[in-house]
């Protein structure tokens, strides 16, 4: 059975403080767009050829810089991410500059590469944190969804960090190409005892200069819900599965439209633009990694000044009168980034996001009543 909850008080107090002070309690460093994976459902990889990513990329210097005014502003929490942050030949030089800094560091990668003397250095100088994104359960979806069969190597990556004593994570994103490994994918996270964190839900990649979502790389709602469902089974007793949907039921079984105003409006209720931001590789501030606007110019104006601008821009942004009295706002994953990045804009329904809530509702209905059904056999 999987944690659900696996963020440390501490983090959770400070962003809580930060969003009140305005803040920037974390910070998000995609030190790069290379990767050696071809995931299908990734914008880094397509955005250039590798050798004109590398030629845009922060400097050393620059990210250290950057890390130096956002700590002095505030940061407490720092996120190395990419692509894959530990193609960069000077990653150690950045890592190790933030924790001097007295930042709390962690990062993000495919695992591939976690061997040998980085993983000498990780185990030496460990980081807060490494998330490892699990792309499958076999070497055959590797190859399908990333182009290269790593699976072994990044399971035994795991295993040695973990036995190091590194907090290690896991992340899935359910797509078409691994959806048939869930069991897999379980069974190897229970044997490594890491905690997965899954999600059926893929963003259109709207970073890539508007390029719209082909909708290959990802599920239908349907079966997006089918599967993020199953795994609930997966992660899941069977009285708190029972229990979950009973919840989700109640959640949604008052029609608040009557009672709320229609002018009522939301902000941005998540931590983006308002206690964590987001640089890109090529060095723009962002709320969120996933929201191609408001955008900063830190290199530019300062990192203060770019902080401050994406505080007011982002406190002003509103999500879907709609989406604000919908009976079934509290079980919705709505959000500022889903709904630019569904619709182009901050105040349009996202309908695909929609038809995955009903989707996963129904099949939440379902799964439940087979279960009671199973214990009357």
């Amino acid at each position: 059975m999987q944690k659900t909850q696996t963020e440390p008080y501490l983090s959770r107090f400070l962003h809580s403080k930060g969003a009140k002070l305005g803040l920037p309690i974390g910070g998000n460093f995609e030190l790069t767009a290379r990767c050696n994976f071809r995931c299908p459902m990734c914008y880094i990889h397509k955005a250039g050829c590798d050798h004109d990513k590398r030629q845009r990329e922060l400097s050393t210097e620059q990210w250290i810089g950057i890390a130096r005014a956002a700590r002095d502003r505030g940061m407490v929490f720092a996120l190395l991410t990419g692509g894959e942050p530990f193609l960069r030949e000077d990653f150690f030089d950045i890592y190790s500059a933030m924790k001097k800094m007295g930042i709390m560091v962690s990062i993000n990668s495919n695992g591939s590469l976690l061997d040998g003397e980085i993983r000498r250095r990780l185990l030496e100088d460990p980081p807060f944190r490494i998330n490892i994104s699990l792309y499958g359960g076999c070497e055959e979806t590797y190859s399908e969804m990333c182009g290269s069969p790593s699976f072994a190597r990044v399971v035994e990556n795991i295993r040695a960090l973990k036995e190091g004593g590194i907090d290690v994570r896991l992340n899935l994103s359910i797509t078409p190409y691994n959806c048939r490994d869930l069991d897999k994918i379980y069974r190897v996270a229970e044997e490594l005892q890491v905690h997965v964190k899954a999600t059926a839900y893929m963003y259109p990649p709207i970073r890539l200069d508007g390029e719209d979502a082909d909708g290959t790389s990802r599920l239908c709602p349907e079966e997006a819900a089918k599967y993020a469902v199953y795994w609930d089974t997966l992660r899941f007793t069977r009285k708190q599965f029972l229990a979950r949907a009973e919840h989700m039921r109640n959640l949604c079984g008052v029609d608040c439209g009557s009672e709320c105003s229609a002018e009522m409006e939301e902000g941005v209720s998540c931590r983006a633009g308002s206690s964590a931001f987001w640089l890109t590789w090529d060095g723009l501030m962002l709320p969120c990694g996933m929201m191609p606007h408001p955008i900063a110019y830190p290199l530019h104006d300062g990192f203060d000044a770019a902080w401050d601008q994406i505080l007011a821009e982002t406190k002003a942004l509103r999500l879907p009168n709609a989406c604000t009295v919908c009976p079934k706002r509290e079980v919705c994953a709505v959000c500022a980034a889903v709904c630019v990045s569904e619709t182009g804009h901050f105040d349009w329904v996202p309908e695909f996001v929609c038809a995955s809530t009903d989707a996963i509702l129904a099949e939440t209905a379902k799964a439940a009543e087979r279960l009671k059904s199973e214990e009357l056999l």
